[in-house]
């Protein structure tokens, strides 16, 4: 238990640009990451919730830093907890906290979150990864904001700001009862869509020369400026990574400062991904004709073939672009998780794709532009937002 509280309560996982008093922004041009900054500015005079939504990578992470330190609570505690990364028998007393005795191996009475983030903000990151019977309490908590320790039979009362975070389409996890509604429209009070960097090159050399700065820090290191050359290259990369892969870049360059070696790094093309093909968007199906003799030819067994390489290649398809979340692909594919993990496991396909490559991280999905609903008059919305799954 105790493990899994130092895990959770680092502050700092996520590695992306903040300057010394933990107030920076991502640096930025791009008109669309200017007004997210702008009203994120205004937003955090607010106790509203925040949901914060963007690829893995992209800074959510730093918006809600940001946040925090503009409001009023900026001198009380920022309180981390990835609900992605700690057993779902064991967030309840993260979050909630414990009595002592409440459960075995609980010697003494602990804090949740919740509580240590009183008077301050508490980041929920990754909250689509939250259990519908966690998600119920966290409603209660939201509309009647006091907590009960597990084992526990008095209410706390708790001052937290809750910014929540996800990579994950909470409306497609609505739609398919992954998600509570009531939860989904409460957390979503303020909503930010932060864009994935590869739509807003122009943000790449300021965030490369903060990097370069920042990593540099503390190491003897004469590298000020980035060659032209690495400049365009960096420009032109699609990021996958976005912000962070960008850091780890920069990084990399700093340690060794070969520019052929980044170049060469960069232009390493993905892994080929097994999808239809994308001039037609259909699915090219090969029978072995050496199979089928000069004997009877069972069209039947031929068929059950054909069926399972399409729903073999749909489903690699499907996972793919999941980056193999297999919630999210199952509930894609309208199958449930067990029959998606059997599948796998007879084609063997347990731990890699399709090509044989380790399966990448979870999910990631596409967010463009920024929006606000339900803001005060104070706040007004600054447009629809637009979401574009690839």
């Amino acid at each position: 238990m105790s493990g899994y509280g130092a895990a959770v309560s680092r502050d700092d996982e996520q590695g992306l640009p903040r300057n010394g008093n933990g107030r920076g922004f991502l640096p930025a041009v791009d008109p669309r990451m200017l007004e997210i900054k702008d009203l994120a500015r205004r937003v955090a005079a607010t106790n509203a919730p925040v949901l914060i939504m963007g690829e893995s990578g992209v800074g959510k992470e730093v918006l809600a830093r940001f946040i925090h330190a503009e409001s009023k609570r900026a001198g009380r505690p920022f309180v981390k907890i990835n609900c992605a990364a700690v057993p779902h028998d064991l967030l309840e007393s993260e979050l909630f906290g414990h009595e002592r005795g409440a459960f075995t191996g609980a010697y003494q009475r602990k804090e949740g979150k919740f509580e240590l983030a009183s008077g301050g903000t508490l980041l929920l990151d990754e909250i689509g990864e939250m259990s519908l019977p966690l998600q119920a309490k966290l409603l209660h908590v939201l509309e009647d904001p006091s907590v009960t320790r597990v084992g526990g039979t008095r209410s706390v009362r708790i001052d937290a700001r809750i910014i929540a975070t996800t990579n994950k389409p909470l409306e497609e996890a609505v739609a398919q009862k992954e998600f509570r509604r009531d939860l989904y429209f409460r957390l979503k009070v303020i909503e930010f869509e932060l864009p994935p960097l590869r739509e807003r090159p122009a943000d790449i050399p300021m965030l490369g020369q903060r990097f370069l700065r920042t990593c540099a820090d503390g190491q003897d290191n004469a590298v000020t400026q980035m060659p032209d050359e690495l400049l365009e290259a960096l420009v032109k990369y699609h990021w996958p990574g976005n912000v962070r892969e960008l850091k780890h870049v920069i990084q990399r360059y700093l340690i060794l400062p070969d520019v052929e070696m980044v170049l060469a790094e960069l232009a390493r093309p993905s892994p080929p991904a097994a999808r239809p093909s994308p001039e037609n968007g259909t699915i090219q199906l090969s029978v072995d004709l050496e199979r089928l003799g000069n004997g009877k030819i069972h069209l039947k067994s031929i068929a059950n073939d054909a069926a399972e390489q399409v729903e073999k290649r749909v489903i690699l398809q499907v996972l793919e672009e999941t980056r193999w979340n297999r919630r999210r692909a199952a509930s894609r594919l309208d199958i449930c998780y067990k029959t998606l993990l059997n599948k796998l496991h007879r084609w063997k396909l347990d731990e890699q794709d399709g090509n044989g490559i380790a399966k990448t991280p979870p999910a990631t999905i596409h967010h463009a532009g920024a929006s606000y609903r339900r803001l005060p008059p104070l706040l007004a919305a600054a447009g629809p937002a637009t979401t574009r799954l690839s």
